[in-house]
This record gives C-alpha cells, structure tokens and sequence, in this order.
C-alpha cells in the first residue's frame, strides 16, 4: 500500500504516520465497527470522480446503525469529507477510500454504550483488487470449507468490521491452497458470496446471481444487474448449487475492489473456455465505461472532485 498525506479523523485531516488509536479501543477487542470501500477513477474528460459515493455513505451509516453505533456525522459531512481527502492528498488519477466507524477507548467489556463513535477514512492509489491479469484472464476459485455466517448468528446485511474474520479465514484458506480466491455456501449449502465480492455466472444465455437473503447487498452487483438489463441480458436471482458453478458457461466476481474479475477455473473444473466470456467481456467493459463518464445514463452516478 502506498502511503498518502493525510487520513481523515473526527474532522480533522491528520498525517498519515499520526493516525493512530489507544490499544484500548473498544472495536480492536471486541470487533463493533463499520467499514465501507468506495473507489474513484481518471474519467474520460481528464477529470477524477468517485463512483456511487452516497450509496456507499449510506450503507456505512445503515452498517453503523444495525450495529447500534450513533454515527456523529450526517451523510453530507462524511461524503464532503471524501472529497476533500481526495483533493487534499492529490489523488486525482483515482483511489480506493476506506471509511471506518469504530468504538474508541473510553469502557471496556462487552456492553458498549458508552464507548465513544469515531470515524476515520483513509484513501490510497490501489491498483486491481485481484490482479490485472485476473481482469483479462480470469482467476481460480476455491469453494471454502468455511460457512458464510447464517443470519440467525450475525449482522450480514451489515458491512460491519466482525464479519471479516469469516472472510478472511476463507481467503487464507484458498490462497494456501493456490487459488485466488474463496467462495462461501451458506448454512443450507447453497452459494452466498466470494471473501469479498459476489459472484454471477451465466447459464445458456441467463445471468444468475443469488439473492442477498446470506450476503451484503452490494452496490457493485446492483450497477451489473441494471447494466445487463439494459444489454437485453436475462438476469435470474436465484439460489445456486456448486454443482452447478462446474458446468456453468461462465462466471465472474463484482464488487467494488474486485470490479468485475471473470473466473476461469472453480475446484479444479475449468469454467467454460477457462477464459474471460463474451457475456463477462462485455459487462466489465459497460461497468469500465461508467465509472469513466462514458455512460451518460450513469453519470448521475459520479461525484467529480475536480
């Protein structure tokens, strides 16, 4: 990760190396905390602008809500705050922007009303999530041994801080065992999502993705969706098996770090071609088109910063 200037923290723009919190602080040891990831891309007039930048605030405050943490700033201020973070750390060629709610240090134990909420939101140059040639090419899946939290044991429709360690168990699982990827069933044993994205795959000419009755509604899978839509494309929500992943024609990940990353090869099965798909190629270039200008009907979609 390549440092910028600054982070902003409570309202304040602070340095990089200077943003730090008490080892106390409530979240780092009991794990209430709200994350989102937003990204911003060089459009094609030259300027910068972040993409879905209201949608992506609110979901940190609905997040922050369902986990009983009163947020003490309102969507305006913390969507101004992104902006200016943007333009006060230059980062006019597009970055990725990570807001955090958290519980400071004021109490300890597990009641957590009187811990104090705080916000930061940092933002760095990151490149493709997984990997520019995953982009062209397609990257390897491993459906995980480890179960996307059911809803009667957590918040899941809430991008909140805990949820990781489910994913990141997953991911470290599949990278050690030389995939790029994990993809998570639910407590029933149909698929939810990837360790940080969803997943799509297409079956005789229909796109089909599971509903988000076990995974977070993402922004990302919602853009391909109305994309498709728009295409002609059949869009069916629907539970999926991981037989049926196998045998599939093709499939891809989407999310906002992930974008829209095709999948070539699931548990050893070689998806379609074991290549990008000509339906994958063309909704990664529509979703490229929008968050570069290039889709009058999405523009209303982007925030520019300069």
């Amino acid at each position: 990760m390549e440092k910028a200037k600054y982070i902003w923290m409570d309202g304040h723009f602070v340095e990089w190396d200077d943003a730090k919190v008490h080892l106390l602080t409530h979240t780092l040891h009991y794990g209430n905390g709200a994350i989102e990831g937003t990204k911003a891309y060089k459009t094609a007039d030259g300027r910068c602008a972040i993409f879905k930048l209201n949608e992506h605030t609110r979901r940190l405050l609905n997040s922050s809500k369902m986990t009983l943490m009163d947020v003490p700033f309102s969507l305006e201020e913390l969507n101004r705050a992104q902006i200016e973070l943007l333009q006060k750390n230059g980062l006019l060629n597009g970055a990725y922007i990570r807001p955090l709610v958290y519980l400071g240090y004021g109490v300890m134990g597990l009641y957590h009303k009187e811990a104090p909420v705080q916000v930061g939101i940092a933002a760095w140059e990151w490149g493709a999530y997984l990997g520019e040639e995953g982009l062209k090419k397609g990257i390897r899946l491993k459906i995980s041994s480890m179960t996307r939290t059911p809803n009667t044991s957590g918040m899941g429709k809430a991008k909140a801080v805990a949820n990781y360690l489910n994913s990141q168990m997953a991911k470290y699982e599949a990278v050690e065992a030389g995939y790029d990827e994990a993809l998570m069933r639910d407590d029933q044993g149909y698929i939810a999502e990837a360790s940080g994205a969803c997943f799509f795959m297409v079956r005789d000419g229909v796109l089909i993705s599971p509903p988000n009755d076990n995974s977070l509604e993402s922004i990302t899978q919602q853009t391909v969706i109305d994309l498709a839509k728009d295409m002609g494309i059949e869009v069916v929500r629907r539970r999926i098996t991981r037989e049926e992943i196998y045998i599939a024609d093709e499939a891809f990940l989407t999310g906002t770090a992930a974008e829209v990353t095709p999948i070539r090869e699931v548990d050893a099965r070689i998806i379609g071609s074991g290549a990008r798909g000509a339906m994958t190629e063309k909704l990664q270039s529509a979703y490229f088109d929008v968050v570069a200008g290039k889709n009058e009907k999405y523009a209303h979609h982007l925030t520019y910063i300069n």
